[in-house]
């Protein structure tokens, strides 16, 4: 065989030549996805737009191959013109970094979720979600801000009535990290959380959510619970979560309304050793038995408040005028108070938290964790774009590609492969 010259011309391309055929994966993965909820988007007379199908199979693709700015994107489909022809682009109007910040900015992201519903959808007939142990979690999205990069010099970073000129949607809360074992570390910032419902046994996910920052997961766990139950028919047994959602709501719901097992971990700060008078009152710093002032609703929970027997008590203040402790409040003038929480102790009664199986079931949450270390090898941790319509579309987004390559792995013959979000496409 004669020596390669790289120098050499060739009158026909590489794969002509060799019979190679590297696109013919992306031909493979996109046949099974289901792009007609994007329909409705295309207008009924004028010129036609760049295809909005084409521009979600390259965000696909952007996620696939861990490009982290669309700018980027744009360049690699300038570079391969046989790429924009597989994805559905004109090799002569190609689409610009515009296209692709209005297309997630404008688009309702109850379009992109019809089109994971539709993937879900084919993988619950499979049986590769079989939707009878749920998880449930969520994760960061930090925003595009100069308030979240601690280099800058800002005033009032994280002021939560001063939200950043940058991404006014964004919202602020915390991270907690653990640098070291069992010594947690919050830092603030601004942006978005994502919200999943997963299936534990298969590992993939079967709803989501962008909310902003500050929301927490106990408004959201229901609906999503309900939603996947309705949507999609489920049997659900059991739900698994952190204590996070160890509330007297949550746990009526699963039990009562889903007929499913709670498995969520107990929430010990709910069970702090409060110094307790003989009459059931509080005892505050001082050792004093401070004064019961009533019970009162707090949204869905029912608490009771004590307060300072020194300011509310004029036969106490006559035997005790001072506070041993000078509080401060008590030198406000108002006197300090503490409140109680009235427990459903009733409906935790009914989990067995220390048992063998409640353990075994629980382990099953650490799947959740896996999930998201997926979506965030598809960049979703870092969005390209601002605000919360582009966020969330960019979150849903990086859920299809998820699924997708879970619903090609299983429509390929490859089924103990659908949770390879990298490495299944190369091999296939």
């Amino acid at each position: 065989m004669n020596r390669f010259k790289p120098n050499q011309k060739l009158l026909f391309k590489a794969e002509t030549v060799f019979n190679l055929r590297p696109l013919e994966k992306y031909e493979i993965l996109f046949s099974f996805l289901d792009t007609s909820p994007l329909e409705i988007l295309y207008p009924s007379t004028g010129r036609p737009p760049i295809p909005y199908k084409a521009l979600l199979k390259a965000l696909i693709y952007k996620n696939i191959k861990n490009v982290s700015y669309l700018s980027d994107l744009v360049r690699d489909l300038q570079d391969n013109p046989d790429l924009a022809l597989v994805f559905g682009f004109h090799p002569l109007r190609l689409p610009q970094i515009e296209n692709f910040s209005a297309f997630l900015r404008d688009t309702e992201n109850r379009i992109f979720q019809e089109v994971r519903d539709s993937l879900v959808s084919k993988l619950i007939e499979l049986k590769e979600i079989k939707g009878t142990y749920l998880t449930f979690d969520s994760s960061n999205i930090p925003a595009k801000v100069k308030e979240n990069n601690l280099k800058t010099s800002i005033k009032d970073r994280f002021d939560k009535t001063k939200k950043p000129k940058g991404d006014p949607e964004s919202r602020l809360s915390i991270m907690v990290h653990f640098p070291k074992p069992f010594q947690k570390e919050f830092k603030y910032f601004w942006g978005y959380r994502n919200f999943v419902l997963s299936d534990a046994l298969s590992e993939l996910p079967i709803l989501e959510e962008t909310r902003a920052a500050n929301v927490v997961d106990s408004k959201v766990i229901i609906p999503q619970l309900e939603l996947a139950k309705d949507r999609f028919d489920l049997g659900i047994c059991a739900v698994i979560a952190d204590a996070g959602l160890d509330s007297a709501k949550v746990l009526n719901f699963i039990i009562n309304d889903l007929k499913a097992k709670p498995y969520i971990a107990r929430n010990l700060r709910r069970e702090k050793d409060h110094k307790v008078s003989s009459t059931g009152n509080r005892i505050c710093l001082a050792g004093f038995e401070m004064l019961y002032w009533g019970k009162f609703k707090d949204g869905n929970r029912t608490r009771v408040k004590f307060v300072c027997p020194i300011i509310h008590s004029k036969k106490f203040r006559k035997e005790h005028p001072f506070c041993p402790w000078m509080h401060p409040q008590f030198v406000k003038g108002t006197g300090c108070f503490a409140y109680t929480q009235v427990l459903s102790e009733d409906i935790r009664k009914q989990i067995a938290y220390d048992t063998p199986k409640f353990k075994k079931v629980y382990n099953l949450r650490s799947g959740c964790e896996r999930i998201f270390s997926r979506l965030l090898d598809l960049c979703m941790q870092n969005p390209s774009v601002r605000g919360l319509r582009a966020v969330s579309n960019h979150c849903t987004i990086a859920h299809i590609t998820v699924l997708l390559i879970a619903l090609t792995a299983a429509k390929t013959g490859n089924k103990y492969k659908i949770r390879f979000v990298k490495s299944f496409l190369p091999n296939i």
